[in-house]
């Protein structure tokens, strides 16, 4: 029986008892502050269980992508060495949302296990929870199964926890005997060895607390099941093999990697070990990347690129000397693009994104490994924690790969020092949040009995609501708040939009004859109460009584005018650009726009021109915007935009423009698209890898926008006494002339000056030349060494200039400002700049040139 079949059996024979087919959500959990991934079947109904939301289903199943290569659950380090341990696997579950409760889920298991998927009786074992009498009798009465086949575990086996804080309960494991010539081989074995001979395949949980952060232990409003049995596990017993590995879910991927190399798997078992983590690895950086994860220094992006380096390093161990990996996606596509369709769609984007993250860390890997080996300790085989954590932020070496190296070469690594030097640098670039995960507890106890606040603002810019609660700066309740009172209010019907989907709040007021309060923020909880913070002007307010509230309507059809520029914008780069663009994170203001998407490469001028002028020209046909509520799945497939990582109702709000722009939002947008009337784009970046960012700014904030370039232009032509039309040939001309002066110039670029200070190469030097010249020598240099902070004084006329420029991995330890910054200090300079690059000057007499290549000047503050 094949993957596909077992995956399809299992959803079918649960449809047929009830129970609804959900498709997978994403890897990136939503609204979910405890969790870095999707790692159980369960997430996406979290709030399910908590009773804070409801479906139109109480049973359900499911086939979900899971990651686990970061947080609590981590199995990076042993995948390869083992034949279960993965980052990406799928996990098969049913669940019952207070339906049903242990008596069928233990039934049901069973019926498949034994009579669907034929697996022998006399080879299955449970586990229960040794406190949970209730399931004990239901295996032993019910199913049938002998008291000796049924073990009682402790609270570390048996009992759940999705994570630290969630739903939990006692759970109940269906385990295989594999054979006595399986895992350890002892006499002694039994179910309660870690060994492989006694696999588990299925776990039941019984769905009945809530863990707060606390660690109290509190009932859910009703009973719920939720199941997990991975894929490749049940795979593997029911093609009868013994490492997942040996699946069809991986066996044409490892062979598509044997193929590239010319080698051959289960040969050698060092390179059997390189096979597995690189086709397990190709599976997890196909689906992150096209869930819209992307490499990066920390988050979800960081596990991303531990991923991919890991699995480029192991590839170096079978001969790899250039990016390979992307090559190779096109082997797990073919393998599982047909159950999600998302990484054949975004196929193109993924690719890119994998080459430039290993054309990146081919550059340094070398040179990084020959760090590792300089900087160990080798009288005691040991690289302290200040030395990793170097490798790391310097050299961009994830602490997994560092651990990897280590492993082989019997080195130890200070992996607590790591993370007390880690700790350290996340606290001083730790972002405040506007309410912590405490309070936000609090809130949902106080909230818990109130109705769902009724968003009336579409139709509606001034309403009478009740005011149904009102709460402190620390969310306990109040009845009565006065003049000069910062509270929150919650009521049950309001105009005022609260901040979500990259738009931001109304703002406005709340009155009564007596009272009035203004609103500076509104935001939502649970995504259906609407908590409005306000400051009382004057009067006072009172829980239970009614108050008219008015929205500031011109601030509102600014922020509807940006946001509908938005779905333009999305529209109108997905048409020149290309179907990978994907909207990576917006912001909707009163005064600007501001969309992130998938693109690898720096929009040219010609691309941001035609841009523009396709969505001025959308925004001259004064297209009709048209909103209709439609069933989720429909709307999809009508061609509306979604987000892939978002999730949606049953059905939600559709925004149309036309017949240009289509798009699933619950926004305020504006009427016709006229309205918008003009748009310019500010300014266009890179994000991180792989993510572009455009800044925009549409109707009397683009003309005011227009009016300072037209300012500047002015005084531009004015200084240099020309016209438009002759300007670019003025400008021409004034650049030719520093290269007049600089003819005799001459850059030699020498080995020798390099300088290794706190892990960076420094290419120092003090030369007769001016600003411009001292540019050109940097870029020279940099373009010979791609990971350098380059340092240059050049003499000129009595005054001596200083450039710095910080190229490669060193921006991500070392900033050319605050090393200029230093040198000012110094030698009395003046001067700043950006991160990447800085300048400054400084009279003759102020230098002294012996100092200049002080390493000492240029160390970083411990």
């Amino acid at each position: 029986m094949n993957s596909k079949i077992v995956r399809e059996t299992f959803l079918e024979y649960f449809e047929k008892n009830s129970h609804t087919r959900v498709k997978s959500s994403s890897l990136v959990p939503q609204n979910d502050p405890t969790l870095l991934f999707t790692n159980a079947g369960m997430v996406q109904f979290k709030n399910v269980f908590l009773g804070n939301e409801k479906r139109n289903y109480t049973r359900a199943c499911s086939s979900q992508k899971c990651v686990r290569a970061g947080g609590k659950h981590n199995d990076l380090e042993n995948v390869g060495y083992t034949a279960r341990h993965h980052t990406f696997f799928e996990m098969l579950g049913n669940f019952s949302f207070g339906d049903y409760f242990k008596k069928e889920a233990i039934h049901y298991a069973w019926d498949l296990v034994t009579n669907v998927y034929g697996l022998p009786k006399e080879k299955l074992w449970i586990t229960i929870f040794k406190e949970d009498d209730e399931a004990f009798e239901i295996w032993h009465k019910q199913e049938g199964v002998d008291a000796s086949r049924i073990v009682r575990m402790g609270e570390k086996d048996n009992f759940w926890s999705m994570g630290d804080t969630g739903p939990c309960g006692p759970c109940s494991e269906i385990h295989i005997d594999q054979g006595e010539n399986v895992g350890c081989r002892r006499p002694e074995c039994s179910i309660e060895c870690d060994c492989d001979r006694f696999l588990e395949i299925w776990n039941l949980v019984f769905m009945q607390f809530d863990r707060s952060i606390d660690g109290k232990l509190t009932p859910l409003p009703k009973p719920s099941i939720d199941t997990g049995m991975g894929l490749e596990r049940i795979s593997a017993v029911l093609e009868g093999v013994y490492s997942n590995f040996d699946t069809d879910l991986f066996i044409p991927i490892i062979h598509s990697v044997c193929d590239y190399f010319s080698v051959e798997y289960k040969n050698n078992e060092s390179t059997d070990v390189a096979l597995r983590v690189i086709a397990d690895h190709l599976r997890a950086m196909d689906f992150l990347i096209a869930d819209g994860v992307l490499p990066d220094k920390e988050g979800r992006g960081y596990v991303l690129r531990k991923i991919i380096r890991r699995a480029m390093r192991f590839g170096t161990k079978l001969g790899a000397r250039e990016p390979f990996l992307f090559k190779l996606v096109d082997s797990v596509n073919e393998s599982l693009g047909d159950i999600y369709p998302e990484i054949v769609q975004n196929q193109i984007f993924v690719k890119n994104t994998i080459k430039l993250e290993e054309e990146q860390f081919l550059n340094t890997l070398e040179e990084g490994l020959a760090l590792f080996d300089k900087l160990v300790d080798r009288s005691n085989n040991i690289l302290d924690g200040q030395k990793a954590f170097k490798l790391y932020d310097t050299y961009g070496f994830p602490i997994d790969l560092t651990l990897d190296i280590a492993k082989e070469q019997n080195i130890f690594v200070d992996i607590e020092g790591f993370n007390r030097h880690l700790e350290t640098q996340r606290q001083k670039s730790k972002s405040s949040f506007s309410m912590n995960i405490d309070l936000k507890d609090s809130l949902a106890l106080a909230l818990r009995d109130l109705e769902p606040t009724e968003f009336v603002g579409y139709d509606n810019l001034e309403y009478k609501g009740h005011l149904i609660a009102i709460f402190d700066l620390n969310f306990n309740n109040k009845n009565v708040v006065n003049a000069k009172e910062i509270a929150y209010f919650v009521f049950d019907k309001t105009p005022f939009y609260a901040t979500s989907g990259g738009q931001v709040a109304d703002s406005g007021f709340i009155f009564s004859e007596t009272s009035k309060a203004y609103v500076s923020d509104v935001f939502k909880h649970l995504d259906k109460y609407f908590i409005h913070k306000v400051e009382i002007l004057e009067g006072e307010f009172e829980k239970d009584k009614s108050y008219t509230l008015s929205i500031n309507v011109a601030r509102r059809k600014d922020i509807a005018r940006h946001h509908s520029a938005v779905h333009l914008l999305d529209s109108a780069l997905i048409r020149r650009l290309g179907n990978h663009v994907k909207q990576a994170g917006s912001l909707v203001e009163p005064t600007r726009l501001r969309f992130d998407f998938t693109h690898n490469f720096k929009l040219t001028e010609e691309e941001i021109k035609d841009i523009e002028i396709i969505v001025n020209s959308w925004i001259q046909e004064a297209y009709p915007v048209k909103t209709t509520i439609m069933n989720t799945k429909d709307a999809i497939e009508s061609g509306a935009i979604a987000l892939f990582s978002e999730k949606y109702d049953e059905f939600v709000r559709v925004v149309e423009m036309g017949n240009v722009s289509r798009e699933l939002c619950g926004g305020t947008h504006v009427k016709n698209t006229g309205e918008i009337g003009f748009f310019k784009i500010i300014s266009e970046e890179a994000l991180s890898k792989g993510v572009r960012r455009i800044e925009a700014k549409v109707g009397m904030s683009a003309y005011d926008h227009v009016l300072k370039l037209e300012k500047a232009l002015n005084f531009v032509l004015k200084e240099l006494s020309t016209n438009v039309d002759e300007l670019p040939k003025k400008i021409t001309e004034l650049k030719q002339q520093p290269k007049e002066k600089s003819k005799t110039f001459k850059i030699e670029f020498n080995q020798e000056k390099i300088k290794n200070i706190d892990m960076c190469n420094f290419y120092i030097d003090f030369v007769e030349g001016n600003i411009e010249m001292l540019k050109k020598y940097g870029d020279a240099v940099k373009n010979r060494v791609k990971d350098i902070v380059v340092v240059l004084y050049g003499k000129f006329e009595e005054k001596v200039y200083i450039v710095c420029m910080v190229s490669g991995e060193c921006k991500n330890y070392f900033k050319a400002n605050e090393i200029i910054k230093n040198i000012c200090k110094k030698f009395g300079a003046k001067g700043g700049g950006k991160e990447q690059y800085a300048q400054a000057g400084v009279s003759i007499d102020k230098i002294n040139k012996e100092l200049v290549f002080d390493e000492s000047l240029y160390k970083k503050e411990e």
